[in-house]
Parts: C-alpha cells; sequence; structure tokens
C-alpha cells in the first residue's frame, strides 16, 4: 500500500481526569524523526511513545502533541487535617481580632490544602497509548488514501513513457535508414570514389554511437519494476527513489545518443515526465 508521508489527525478519550487529546502532524523527511509535545507529567512516557510510533511509521518528520484538558473537580482532594488547624487557628485570631475576616478561599490557597489525587502511573501510559493508537489509526488512513491518489499519478506517467519508448522503437529503423543516406550521399560528393569497406565501417560506427536499443530495453525494465514495487504493501519511498534515478540516467544518454529530431524531443518528454514522478516519490514514504 502506498502512502504519503503528509497527512494531519487527532483523537481524544476521556478519562477521569478529563480529557487527553492526541495531534499528529507529519511532512516529508527522509528518515522517520519525531517531536513529541507532552504534559509535564507525562514526560516520563516518552520512550514508549516513541517506539509505539515508530512500529508504525517508517518515515516523515512528526509532530506529537499531547494536550490535558481541564481536570475534574474529583481529581483533587483537601487534606481535611490540615484544614482543621487552620480553622481553629483561623476561630483563635478572629477572637484576637474581631474585624480581622477569613475567607475559605484564603485557606484553599495555604500550602499543602489541596493536593491531586494519587495518579496510577500504568493507567496513565495505557490511557496515552491508547489516543495515540487512535491518531495514528487515523493518520495511516489518511497516509493511504493520500497515497492511492499518488500512485495514480505516478501509473499515468509510467503509461506516458511507455509509449515515447515504443514510438523510439519505431522510428529507429527508419533513422537507420536515414543515416545511412546521409552518410553515402557525404560520401558521393567527395571528388575520389570511396572504399566501399570504408563506407561500411563508418557506417557500423555511427550506428553503434546513436544506438538506443539498450536504454529503451533498461527504460522498459524500470517501467515494469516500478510497476510491481508500486504494488507492494511494504513502505517502498526509497526503492522509488532509486528508480527515478535510474530512469533519468536513461533519459539523458538517450538524449546524448539523439541523431533525430524526434528522439531529442522524446528525450525532453522523457525528463519532465521523469522529474515529475520523482516530485511526487519524495512524498511517498
Amino acid at each position: 500500500m502506498i502512502r504519503s508521508m503528509t497527512a494531519y489527525a487527532s483523537a481524544e478519550v476521556t478519562t477521569s481526569v478529563g480529557a487527553l487529546t492526541c495531534e499528529l502532524r507529519a511532512v516529508n523527511h527522509r528518515y522517520l524523526e519525531l517531536s513529541p509535545r507532552l504534559p509535564e507529567d507525562m514526560r516520563s512516557f516518552e520512550s514508549a511513545l516513541r517506539e509505539r510510533i515508530a512500529s508504525r511509521l517508517s518515515r516523515g518528520k512528526v509532530d506529537v502533541i499531547v494536550r490535558r484538558g481541564e481536570s475534574r473537580s474529583e481529581s483533587l482532594q483537601v487534606d481535611s487535617a490540615l484544614v482543621g488547624r487552620l480553622s481553629e487557628l483561623a476561630l483563635d485570631m478572629e477572637a484576637r481580632f474581631p474585624r480581622m475576616r477569613i475567607e475559605f478561599t484564603e485557606l484553599l490557597r495555604f500550602p499543602g490544602v489541596l493536593q491531586h489525587a494519587e495518579v496510577d502511573q500504568e493507567a496513565q501510559q495505557a490511557t496515552l497509548l491508547d489516543v495515540l493508537d487512535r491518531a495514528l489509526e487515523a493518520l495511516t488512513a489518511t497516509r493511504e488514501r493520500e497515497g492511492t491518489k499518488l500512485a495514480d499519478l505516478l501509473r499515468e506517467r509510467l503509461d506516458a513513457i511507455e509509449r515515447i519508448v515504443a514510438d523510439v522503437r519505431r522510428w529507429m529503423p527508419e533513422i537507420r535508414t536515414a543515416l545511412r543516406a546521409r552518410l553515402e550521399s557525404r560520401l558521393a560528393d567527395l571528388k575520389q570514389p570511396a572504399d566501399p569497406g570504408r563506407l561500411e565501417q563508418e557506417l557500423v560506427l555511427q550506428v553503434t554511437r546513436s544506438d538506443v536499443d539498450e536504454e529503451l530495453d533498461r527504460l522498459s525494465t524500470h517501467i515494469g519494476e516500478t510497476r510491481r514495487v508500486l504494488s507492494l504493501k511494504e513502505p517502498v519511498g526509497r526503492r522509488l527513489d532509486f528508480l527515478m534515478q535510474e530512469f533519468n540516467r536513461e533519459a539523458n544518454t538517450l538524449g546524448s545518443k539523439s541523431i533525430d529530431a524526434r528522439t531529442t524531443n522524446a528525450a525532453v518528454e522523457l525528463k519532465v515526465l521523469i522529474e515529475q514522478m520523482r516530485e511526487q516519490v519524495q512524498n511517498i514514504e
């Protein structure tokens, strides 16, 4: 399955201490690069988070943003003993200073009065990985949808390249015949008659220099291999990138050997198509 490296996804789970949200933003990158941002009390889970993402993604620069919503009141606990001592002290102060008023909210601000409930670390990590898995599922689905579109674009250009290769094959006998005619015409203009053996040697040399059968065969091989790679279920971005380099090499050689306007134009069209494919391949996982 071809997957794009560019995608966005988010997921949310509701816990006893509030909502936990995970956002994933991915763009293309040569390797897998993760940039997690976690709540302070979840920093210890970063290693597990990285391992989980690496088991699902192979390439891309991925920003991971985890946010926690407002905590529910049951996540807070009051130190009743401390509040009792503070209350006795407040009553004593009021007896001494009748005009003094102590508000309840002021008592809550006293250090140690409000305490967060004890958190189960294993359960918290499991919740984090759960919301991460949901976000990864959504991210993968988006990547696959985009990857399907990219694969269709690549196959369209492969079809166009195949048509150009077929055209050049069809033109080559005519091009070789025209080459022989030009060579014979030039030799006929010479004042001294040419040696027939020399004519054949020169013709063989020119045909050899302009022979592109090997390049056409390799282009056909690369077309077939690219189609095979596009059908694989594993990440294939690096393989496709290598194939684009091979395509480009053959197109350059085809252009350098050209002795006909048609093959020159064909080489230019090939390079345009290959560059379009290369740009798309840069975004494939």
